[in-house]
Order: structure tokens, then sequence, then C-alpha cells
């Protein structure tokens, strides 16, 4: 939001001070002001009022004429000028040689085979504003070679404040409010804002109002009409422009300069259009248009301004284009209102559009303000518009008022949460100049909060803490060590899991950890032939790119992959974050953690880099859980997913993730001669498998004694289901099994399997070796297991 400091000194008179200083204090006790100030005017030098003595048309051109201008000098200067709007007699401003505007000098010129002199500026070159249709028209009765500075305030100086600074804040969105913190921090009077009394209004008729929906907290009205000006006054247009605003009409104009001026939002409707004034909502969805043109799609919680049961302006967003202020409107119904702001919010994101006031509104606006907002503007109508009339007396219905917000507390509280002695005259001044009442009892303080404060924002005694703070300066604080007590906390086990996870993950196997965002990427998925699986969706999302939310974040890492495809031809990345699974019973998102790892290369065979990702998993469950995975094969459940060689990981049984391949159409996509595996894990249900108790045992000095055994297995068959064979035979020697090599071909599948037998008393001989292995040999014939003869 962009602040004038010309606009701000009506309120509070600064001079004598350093404005950067100033607004300086602002940003460290305030808002946060962004880091460019603008100082308006400064590039702007010799241009003078001058009066156009005679107008004759170029000869050789349709749109330029020659002019003689009177710049105040003793002599008439030649120009050329191709403004529409020139005429003898009339005053503009006029760069003369030599003048500056911005990085342009003023210098003589040869123009359609004539030399011109200087230039007649329009209101667009010398930053007034944007409006370039012509030259300045300048009505004020001033001599020629008054510098164009002393007509109007073109001398200012800009800054901007960050919204977000102001989330907090609804009496902020305002000059006026700026105003009042400007004049707490230089300790000078806040003014207070001229309006009109509107009680002398109150023999005339009201307005048929009526609020039917509590989402309106208060509906303040009244009619003017004979309002004869259609442009409004130069230091309004001026100032409206340097706030970002483009001037539209004297009526348009005014609204939004109330705006900006007090922070409250206003519309003027054609009291031609608008009669019965209701607020409601409406049952069945219709399309409205608004004051931009455009159609918008209004459903039954959108809260509507009507005339009697005609919609004509869309609550706190924008008006209706039939009922919008036009050339001919002499009489206007002037709105000023409040409205529930989640309601204002929620509204905009439906109809994916927001404006200057949707966002005041949405920032929990004061319901005392509206009708100062309308004293305030009666009041300037008249300074601009003498003859504009009232018509009817103040119509307000406030039927939902916010509670007066009372805070106690003493001198001891102060010091214990600021650390340091203020005053209590310090105190009481800070708190008065914001707009608290206080009243002071010894040491006890009563703090009575005032209603542009107490929407949102000071609700609890430490707000009041920090009002103190921030005008007292956090500046001129002593540093002094903060006494307080720390007390260890245990990190939860899912938090634990998470950090062990990534050091193993990017310590052991050089994995990157990526981070990405919990919905499905439309366009991406796309590009790869995987359909978005049906799952929750954003409502109103502004973009259809990312309207699903996601339920695995595999899809997710194989975009990933394929943007990063170029960089490196081996790599694997892995993420631990949300993916959502459906709704709950009361309708809110089932939330699932899980920890996503998927493995590039364009170097391995997909054998050696699944079982590279096995082994990783291994690890995993060997060092945090103390146990191993068992993997059992599962039916595909995604596109992405390849229907050979996807496996069910589990704990004792409890299903934790998936493991597999991904489709080869998927992976060719990504890259023809690359090959990708990915694997899946719920942390929830990973952290909740039982963790094995650690065992040690002591190595034993008698030699140990290796038994190799070739086995061809039948289809079907996993080491999972083979280990069955030996687990009852030679429990006490038997120290440990594995795969040491495999044989594969069309027709045959065979390991060679290495158990490891040892004992702590004795060494073993091979006769004992034997029978226990004739023993597990017997046991694998009755799984179909053979010994391999070639």
């Amino acid at each position: 939001m962009f602040l004038s400091m010309n606009w701000i000194e009506d309120f509070v008179d600064l001079s004598g001070l350093d404005r950067l200083a100033l607004i300086q204090k602002i940003s460290l006790s305030t808002a946060e002001v962004e880091n460019e100030i603008f100082f308006k005017g400064s590039d702007l030098s010799g241009v003078v009022v001058a009066e156009i003595v005679s107008v004759e048309n170029h000869p050789d051109s349709k749109k330029l004429h020659l002019l003689k201008v009177d710049a105040g000098d003793g002599k008439l200067t030649d120009v050329v000028c191709g403004a529409p709007n020139v005429r003898v007699g009339m005053k503009t401003a006029f760069a003369k040689v030599g003048a500056q505007l911005g990085d342009i000098t003023i210098a003589p010129r040869p123009l359609a085979g004539f030399e011109s002199f200087g230039m007649c500026c329009s209101e667009a070159e010398i930053g007034m504003s944007d409006d370039h249709s012509g030259i300045i028209d300048i009505t004020e009765d001033v001599p020629n070679g008054t510098d164009i500075k002393d007509v109007y305030p073109i001398n200012d100086i800009v800054f901007e404040v960050d919204n977000k600074s102001l989330t907090n804040r609804p009496d902020l969105w305002s000059h006026y409010g700026f105003a009042r913190e400007f004049a707490a921090l230089a300790g000078r009077e806040l003014k207070p804002i001229p309006v009109e009394d509107l009680s002398a209004y109150d023999s005339l008729k009201k307005v048929d109002l009526k609020i039917e929906d509590t989402l309106c907290k208060r509906y303040s009205c009244m009619q003017v009409e004979n309002i004869t000006r259609t442009v409004s006054p130069a230091i309004m247009r001026i100032r409206l422009h340097y706030c970002g605003l483009r001037a539209i009409n004297f009526l348009a104009d005014l609204t939004n300069y109330l705006m900006l001026e007090i922070g409250q939002p206003m519309h003027a409707f054609d009291s031609r259009k608008v009669e019965k004034i209701r607020i409601k909502r409406f049952d069945t969805p219709f399309t409205f248009t608004t004051l931009d043109g455009v159609e918008r799609n209004i459903d039954e919680n959108t809260l509507m301004i009507c005339s009697d049961n005609t919609p004509v302006a869309i609550a706190g967003i924008m008006g209706g284009l039939d009922s919008e202020i036009v050339e001919d409107t002499t009489t206007l119904t002037l709105e000023s209102a409040t409205f529930d702001a989640v309601s204002i919010r929620k509204s905009t994101v439906r109809l994916a559009h927001r404006t200057d006031a949707s966002i005041r509104y949405e920032k929990c606006l004061d319901p005392e303000m509206t009708t100062l907002a309308i004293a305030r503007f009666i009041n300037l109508l008249k300074k601009y518009n003498p003859d504009a009339q009232v018509v009817s007396a103040l119509t307000d219905e406030y039927p939902v008022k916010y509670d007066t917000v009372t805070l106690s507390f003493d001198k001891k509280f102060v010091d214990r949460y600021t650390g340091i002695e203020i005053a209590n005259d310090a105190i009481v001044k800070t708190l008065t100049d914001l707009g608290f009442e206080v009243t002071l009892e010894g040491d006890n303080f009563t703090v009575v909060v005032p209603s542009w404060r107490a929407t949102k924002d000071v609700t609890i005694k430490a707000d009041i803490i920090e009002e103190i703070t921030r005008i007292y300066g956090y500046d001129n604080f002593d540093i002094n060590t903060a006494k307080a007590p720390l007390y260890p906390v245990r990190a939860e086990a899912v938090k634990t899991n998470e950090d062990r996870i990534k050091d193993i993950l990017v310590k052991a196997f050089k994995l990157h950890e990526l981070h990405s965002y919990v919905w499905a990427y439309n366009d991406e998925l796309k590009d790869l032939g995987i359909e978005i699986e049906e799952n929750v969706r954003l409502a109103n999302a502004t973009n259809p790119n990312i309207e699903t939310l996601r339920n695995s974040i595999i899809p997710t890492q194989l975009c990933q992959v394929k943007s990063n495809s170029g960089f490196a031809p081996d790599f694997g990345i892995f993420e631990i974050g949300r993916v959502i699974k459906g709704l709950d019973e009361k309708n809110l998102c089932i939330e699932k953690k899980n920890l996503a790892i998927t493995l590039f290369s364009k170097t391995k065979d997909i054998k050696t880099l699944y079982l590279e990702l096995r082994d990783i998993l291994g690890v995993l469950a060997r060092d945090i859980k103390h146990t191993e995975f068992s993997f059992k094969a599962k039916e595909t459940t995604h596109a992405y997913e390849h229907p050979v060689n996807l496996y069910a990981l589990s704990i004792d049984g409890k299903d934790i993730g998936t493991m597999g391949i991904v489709h080869p159409a998927v992976m060719k996509k990504i890259d023809k001669k690359a090959n990708v595996v990915f694997a899946e894990l719920d942390m929830d249900a990973f952290t909740e498998a039982k963790t094995d108790a650690l065992t040690y045992d002591e190595p034993s000095k008698f030699p140990a004694m290796t038994y190799d055994l070739s086995v061809e297995l039948p289809a079907g068959l996993f080491f999972d289901a083979l280990s069955s064979a030996w687990k009852e035979e030679g429990k006490e020697l038997l120290k440990s099994v594995k795969i040491v090599d495999t044989y594969d071909t069309d027709t045959v599948h065979s390991i060679t399997v290495r158990f490891e037998f040892s004992s702590s008393e004795r060494t073993l001989s091979g006769e004992e070796i034997g029978a226990i292995m004739d023993k597990v040999m017997a046991n694998m014939e009755t799984l179909g297991v053979t010994l391999r003869t070639q």
C-alpha cells in the first residue's frame, strides 16, 4: 500500500521533523516499509502557468496547432502542440526551454517545419495522473509564470508498506490510521477528521433499508442529489495517482479517496436504479455482471446488496454494472457498511476476484467507521460541489456489535514483560496517543480498547505491552540476559525416525532430499502419461493444474526425475512429505506422512537398480527397527506401477509400504535409456511397528564353518517362504543365512545360499553340520526345491 506524506500531514503537524527518520521509525514500530522511498516532483522543474494567446491550425497537419503562449516572462513564445483541447485564453502547464520532466530536458526543436520553444503538458507528462488525453486546463486564478508546484501539491514523499505486515491491523489500511501512528511517535497532536454534522438531516425521510442476513454487521446509507461536478479536483487526482489508483469521475474518485483516507470502503449507487435496499443471500445460484463487465457466478453463500429482490452489488467486493454511476447521474445512494470478514474472504476466493475494498473487509473493519465515512463524504462533497443537496436522513442498521474490550493490569506486569522501567506517565501518554482510554489508580491501569483496535487486534494484556514497547522504541531497550528455566524436551518418535532416515539416505547412499507441494501437477503428469487419480480437490481452485491433492508422492517424484534427468546419469531422490487419503467422517482430509524414494540410472540394469533400492530399505529397517522387511507380491493400484516385481513391505505382518519398478510406458517418457525404481513407506506405520531389542553375542574362539547350497526354486516361491526350511534346524549353531549368488534362465531360477555355523564351546565337525543340512534339504524338498545339478 502506498502512502502520501502530504495526505498524512493533513491530520498531524510534522513541521520541523525529519520525515525520512519518522518513516524509518514506522518501519521499526508499526509496519514494514519497503526500501524505496519516492520523492514525487523532485524530477520536475521549469514548468510554469502559461496562457494561450493565439491558436492557428498547422498548414500541413490536421492534429497540430501553432500556439503563442504567455509564460509571464514579458514575451510570447512559439509552441507547436498536438493536444485536441487547446483554445485561446486557456491557461495550462508550460515546460519552458531548459525544463526538466523526469529524464527529459526541454530544448528548442523543429516540429513539422516549425520551431517549438517549449511544451504544453498533460497531467501524465508532469506526473499528476495518468491522463494524457489533452493538456492541463488550469481553472485557478493564478498569474502567468507561477511555478506549477505552487498551484498543485506535486511535491510529495510517498512510501510503500508491505501489506502482509498490516494483516492484523485493519486501522492501518488508511492514511488516518498511519497519521495516528506518526502522531504517537512524534509526540504531536492528531487532528480530527473534518466531517459534516449528519444530525442536521434527521428530519428528512429515511432510505428504505433492511438487513436480512447477519453476515452484514452494519449498513449505513444516505441519499444526495443535484451533483453537477464530474471531474475530481486536482489534489484528489494527484493523491489517488500517487497511491496507485486511477481517477475515473468525481463520485467514484470520492469513494476511493475516502477508502484511502480513513480505510472504509464505500459505494455509490445511481438512486434511479436502487430503491428498497435489502442485504441478503439467495437460495439458488445465478449470474451477475459486475462493474468491470465480467459475468460472475453467484452461489447461495455469497452476500448480495439488492434493490428489493434485484441484486445490484456483491457485498464488500464490487458493484453491479446496471447500478453504476454514469455521466448523467445527479442523485446517488451512498453505501457505507461492514460485513463478516470470513464471508468476504471466502466469496473472493470462490469468485477468484479480489478488490481494494474486499482486501480491507477481510481484515475485520471497525463498524463504527460507517457513519464517520458518510459524514466525511458529505463534507468533501459540499466542499467541491456546493450545490449538492442531502435528501435523506442517515439510515443506519447495526445488528451485530463487537463487545467493548477492557483490560486491567498493574505496573509490575509491564515491568516484568518489558524488563525495563517505563514511567506511569509515559505509559498513559503512549496509550492515550494511540486512542486508548486509560484510567490510572496508583500503579493499576484500566484500559478501554478503541473500536478500531478491538475487532481482532488488541484482546489480551500482552497486546498492551506490545503497544507500549513499540512506541517506546525497541532500540531504546537495555540489553540484558534473560533468566528463565530451560527444560529438555524429548523429541517425538516420528521426528526422531525422520531425522535418522534422512541421515542414512544422505550420508550412506548420497540421495538428494527434495520438498514439494501437496497437490498433483496435472500438466506435468499428463506429459508422463499418468492420469490424475480421483481424490480430494481444492474448492474454487484458481489454477486447474493444482486442483487435485495427491494420494502418493511417487508421481511428484517422477516429474522431478524427468526435469532433472539431463543433469546426471545416476541419482536418487527422497522426500518425507504429506499425502491425502480421502476424507474422514467429519469431512476433513485424512493426512498421512510418507517417505518416498526414487532411483534413476542410465548405467545400471533394472535388476541391479532394484536390488540397490531393496538394500537401502533393508538398512533403514535394520538400523532403526533392528529387523528386516518382509516382501509380498501385490497387485498394481496406480498407473505408474509395473505389474511385475511390485511388492508390499511389512514388519511383523503389518503393511508398511510398497516397492516397485516404474511402468515401462512411463519410464520411456522420462528417458528412453534409463531405469527407474521407487518405494513409498507410511511413516506413521513404520514408527508404530515393533522395534526389536538389540542382542549382543560374544565372538566364538572356535572356527566357524560355512556350507553353500545351490538350489532351483519353483515359480512363485520367495526367499522369505524358503527360510521356513531351516528356522527350526540347528538353532544354536546356525548363525546366519544369506544369498551369495543367483542364476536365471527362461526356465530356471536358481540361488546359492550360504549357511554359517559356529559354536562358542567347541569346534564343529563335518558330520554334525551335514546332519543339519540333510534335514534342511528334506524340508526344502517339501517346498518343491531341488538341488541344482549343473
